[in-house]
């Protein structure tokens, strides 16, 4: 996969800064370009092995009951 990613000096501690706006708090940094951009590429992984773990973790249709459900106050949906 490929992700745009954003690379900005940081003016308060010097080095730089790096996000990538397709993963929602997926940042790094680092003290020059090449440690930032090995750095993103690590963020990028670790988010992407949480998202995919979250996705495993669902609940099994046959565990959902009545309980996980409510009347919708707008009536169909």
């Amino acid at each position: 996969m490929i992700f745009k990613v954003i690379l900005k000096p940081d003016p308060e501690d010097g080095g730089f800064v790096m996000s990538c706006p397709a993963l929602l708090g997926c940042h790094s940094q680092g003290d020059t370009e090449e440690e930032a951009i090995a750095n993103i590429k690590d963020a990028i992984s670790g988010c992407l092995e949480v998202l995919n773990q979250r996705a495993q973790a669902h609940v099994p249709v046959e565990d959902l009951t009545t309980d996980h459900f409510k009347e919708s106050p707008y009536g169909c949906c």
